[in-house]
């Protein structure tokens, strides 16, 4: 009886240790939302250089995300379908069911005694310390910087991870900024790099680049673009991320002038317990000749914003957050008016 019940427990152990190992492997993530915008937009909309949580004085869907992937020694794959609000406005300018794509990407291992990879498909910006997933990011709401940088490519990219895991290296060949299909009349590649160090488990250095023209080729302007974080665990309890955008674009075909646009952020997160986590958030967003938000004002777009956010966890997979934001602008942008004040809650679930 014995050796019966240890070969039962042997194979229970067994079996589970195989699923932990399975190939592929299914996950999803739900976040729903209300925001008021103290505006009182007539149209529901928030500021339309928003793309997440935008909706104003309604109970809805920001993301809901089935996503497959596929592991193994050589090879891999992700396959991500989404809907929400997120996708209805980030996704605007692609074609039919590519609005719903999240991302869908095949890579395989080209080195068989280094971490080099080859991926194609749409996959997730290489650019920022924020992503569509609400969970992973220390505040509700996305950061300026975040809303108005690519949230997903589509190309190719080659990325070397070193042996003891401190430096990501990748060189990527992208379709554009932040585009799965290419502008009308352009036959321009675009292309991006990035590097990441971990000297340490609490410290996390990034520098991405983009260098690309956006627009049809008879209309060429060159597009040059960094972003630079750095992510600190300064303690058990006390967290900072600081970063900065910097971008040139050509004023018009083969000009040596350029117009510009900057934005640095600052978020300090404090983790009181396993479950309640505080943070706050600064930020500036300079583009005076509107390259990325236009707002035909005389001054362009110069906008601070400040963010405090409460994070509570009622279960494992499930998040309650809360966020007051106040964004303050040199000029009357927001209905006529130079702030705006939104407030929201999300709960966000995910397996």
């Amino acid at each position: 009886m014995k050796k019966i019940i240890a070969a039962a427990l042997m194979l229970m152990v067994l079996r589970a240790h195989a699923q932990e190992n399975k190939p592929l492997t299914f996950s999803g993530y739900v976040e729903t939302y209300y925001s008021y915008d103290f505006s009182k937009p007539g149209n529901h909309e928030k500021a339309p250089f928003l793309y997440n949580h935008n909706r104003h004085n309604e109970l809805n869907l920001n993301l809901g995300l089935l996503k497959a992937a596929y592991a193994t020694d050589k090879v891999r794959a992700n396959v991500g379908i989404m809907a929400g609000t997120y996708a209805q406005y980030n996704m605007a300018a692609e074609q039919g069911l590519l609005k719903n794509v999240y991302e869908a990407n095949v890579g395989v291992k080209v080195s068989g005694k280094n971490n080099l990879w080859l991926d194609a498909g749409i996959v997730p910006s290489h650019i920022g310390f924020e992503s569509a997933i609400g969970k992973d990011s220390w505040n509700l709401t996305r950061s300026l910087l975040a809303e108005n940088s690519p949230y997903y490519e589509s190309g190719v990219r080659l990325s070397y991870t070193s042996a003891n895991e401190k430096w990501y290296l990748a060189g990527l060949v992208l379709n554009g900024w932040q585009r799965i299909q290419r502008a009308p009349g352009n036959q321009t590649p675009a292309f991006g790099t990035q590097v990441t160090y971990k000297p340490s488990s609490s410290v996390t250095l990034n520098w991405s680049s983009y260098a690309g023209n956006e627009q049809p080729d008879s209309l060429r302007r060159w597009r040059y673009f960094n972003n630079v974080y750095g992510q600190f665990q300064l303690n058990e309890k006390l967290g900072l991320i600081a970063g900065f955008d910097f971008g040139i674009e050509q004023k018009f075909t083969e000009s040596s002038q350029y117009n510009h646009w900057l934005s640095p952020v600052a978020i300090v997160r404090y983790s009181a317990n396993d479950k309640l986590r505080l943070a706050a958030r600064a930020e500036y967003y300079q583009d005076k000749n509107g390259v990325i938000i236009a707002t035909g004002t005389a001054n362009g777009f110069q906008t601070l914003g400040y963010s405090l956010n409460m994070d509570y966890a009622l279960a494992n997979s499930l998040l309650w957050r809360v966020e007051g934001r106040l964004l303050d602008s040199k000029d009357r942008i927001f209905d006529n008016k130079s702030q705006v004040v939104y407030l929201t809650s999300a709960l966000c679930f995910s397996f």
